[in-house]
């Protein structure tokens, strides 16, 4: 084969897989809500709140239809800029179409649903799509969720010939539930996302180029396929110049493909440039770029089932040492640790617990252990009190990483790592014997007192990332605006439990403060622990108002700061009659 000459590549499209990627986490979500105790402890599904139907029904319950044909019911279309990038076929057939603006889907179909675009979770549910393809035929190029690319060389000579390696693949997609696949098989990537494209208008599913015909099919298309979204592998920097050079092709009379290909490659070059060139030869059927398998990634996940269920945590834990071993193992030769841990652990009837657990360092095979061991103690608990968690035995554990890193960062250094590594390796050490929560480190969260705003936060945990029990982590919570807190600088002593005080007037009366937050009169001293202390200079008050809105629990207090004599500086609060000492500053 020539340099240059197109290769004969297969491409596989998933028509509108946004609104796809959207039904099958859905689904996903559905099924692990459904079964007994199933699902994540602590966790909604997004996805499935997302494609709520106008009724109020879930698609996935019984009047919404089957899993798999939701969009045939209900109008979906997902948004981005407010633009419609993909909608269902029950949209489709209420006349929403791609690249519509917002407004105007909704007023072809009142009824739509419209979710924002996620590229994650597209990324996210066609992973298992392109793992499923490699399994048939290897070296498959992911060009974006819902379209990948692989030469059709190896699986026509295995299964036979081009069309029929097409409709193994198809077949394939079809048992996992995507009905709506589509091939192309042509000379080059390109011309074979096209046929793949063209192809929506036959029955059949597959649609073959001849070789040598690319040209011949190309010619009666319109420029408008030279556009970045048609353009596969494309780069940003080239998907600007597609965009810009078919806007000029049409402002010049040039419509289709054929009537660019018929352009001299030399007036290209002097008005376009190598990149016009390069869209040229593409209009031309000559498409030089070859397909780019991917390298799939290793299978670092771990998992143990259990025949009968085990009961207690002891001996899950002495079960998985094995398992973690193979887990760390695994990482170590393809030099990566694990940073982030996820454990999953199955029940007898089907429940299921899920936690992602950080470490300061990385994961050994020990602290696996720990962590399986701790998620059970902390479960069983949860569901003694909640009526949730693990209630029977275990029958499954499932070890992840959630993120990893380069072993060479985490390697020990020449000398050792002197004070710092100790201190990790002693806490480390008691808190395997002590439990989870049997060491913790402050931080400082969000809040208007400033005792809630201490957190002490377990050794290893980062308390950005303890999203489950404190909402987003403390980073979040610092971040969010409270009304009434104190700003900086803060005291440097928080008393746990206020201290009782009282502040008197001149003439020894109670200083209280109205409604309207004027002070009663001038604070001359305050008693503490029975000492009388002189108040030399005062500012102040300024309000905290909390929950006005709930009658039984709405609070209204009062700050000031004071020096005493003694030139010590406190913080008072006045709730009512009740004056308390929050904090000193020292």
């Amino acid at each position: 084969m020539t340099p240059g000459t197109p290769v004969r590549s297969l491409v596989l499209w998933f028509p509108d897989w946004p609104v796809t990627a959207l039904e099958r986490e859905a689904s996903a979500g559905a099924v692990g809500a459904g079964a007994e105790g199933a699902g994540r402890v602590g966790s909604s599904d997004p996805a499935s709140d997302a494609v709520m139907t106008a009724a109020g029904e879930r698609p996935g319950s019984a009047n919404a239809g089957s899993t798999g044909r939701r969009g045939a019911r209900h109008p979906v279309a997902v948004v981005e800029r407010n633009l419609i990038v993909a909608c269902s076929a029950a949209a489709r057939a209420e006349g929403v179409r791609r690249g519509m603006r917002r407004r105007d889907a909704q007023a072809r179909c009142p009824g739509l649903t419209l979710v924002n675009a996620d590229a994650a979770r597209d990324h996210r549910a066609f992973a298992p799509i392109v793992s499923l393809i490699e399994e048939r035929a290897p070296g498959v190029q992911l060009v974006r969720p819902g379209l990948c690319a692989l030469r059709v060389r190896g699986p026509a000579r295995y299964y036979g010939g081009e069309v029929e390696a097409a409709r193994v693949l198809i077949g394939v997609l079809r048992e996992a539930g995507l009905d709506d696949v589509r091939a192309g098989v042509a000379d080059g990537p390109f011309t074979a996302e096209q046929a793949a494209r063209g192809g929506t208008r036959a029955a059949d599913p597959v649609f073959v180029v001849p070789a040598g015909g690319a040209a011949g099919f190309l010619a009666p298309l319109p420029v408008a396929v030279l556009d970045a979204s048609a353009m596969l592998g494309a780069s940003a920097e080239e998907a600007k110049d597609a965009t810009d050079l078919v806007g000029l092709l049409a402002r010049l009379g040039v419509q289709s493909l054929g009537g660019f290909a018929a352009m001299e490659v030399d007036r290209v070059r002097e008005r376009f440039g190598e990149r016009g060139v390069r869209l040229h030869a593409l209009a031309a059927g000559r498409d030089s770029r070859p397909v780019q398998p991917r390298t799939p990634p290793p299978e670092l996940q771990r998992e143990i089932a259990f025949e009968p269920p085990l009961e207690i945590a002891d001996q899950v834990a002495f079960a998985m040492r094995v398992t973690a071993d193979d887990f760390v193992t695994g990482l170590g030769a393809v030099d990566l640790v694990c940073t982030e841990l996820r454990v999953e652990l199955v029940g007898d009837r089907g429940e299921r617990s899920e936690r992602v657990w950080l470490h300061p360092g990385s994961f050994d095979a020990a602290a696996v252990v720990d962590r399986v061991r701790w998620q059970l103690a902390e479960d069983v608990g949860a569901g003694d009190a909640a009526g949730g968690g693990l209630r029977s035995g275990v029958t499954r554990v499932r070890i992840s990483p959630e993120a990893v890193d380069a072993a060479s960062h985490h390697a020990p250094a020449l000398f050792g790592g002197g004070p710092e590594e100790r201190v990790h390796h002693a806490l480390s050490r008691v808190q395997a014997m002590l439990g989870h929560r049997g060491v913790v480190t402050p931080a400082i969260g969000g809040g208007r007192w400033l005792a809630e705003r201490q957190v002490l936060v377990p050794w290893g945990d980062r308390d950005e990332r303890d999203r489950k029990a404190r909402g987003g982590g403390l980073a979040a919570q610092r971040a969010r605006p409270w009304p009434g807190s104190l700003p900086e600088p803060l005291p440097s002593t928080v008393f746990a439990d206020p201290v009782p005080v009282d502040v008197r007037a001149l003439g020894g009366e109670l200083v209280d403060v109205d409604e309207r937050g004027n002070v009663a009169a001038v604070p001359a001293f305050f008693i503490e622990s029975g000492r009388r202390r002189p108040i030399e200079a005062w500012a102040g008050p300024w309000p905290v108002v909390e929950r006005g809105w709930d009658a039984a629990r709405s609070r209204r207090a009062y700050r000031f700061q004071v020096v005493d004599a003694d030139g010590g500086a406190w913080l008072l609060v006045c709730d009512g009659d009740a004056w308390t000492a929050e904090a000193t500053y020292d």
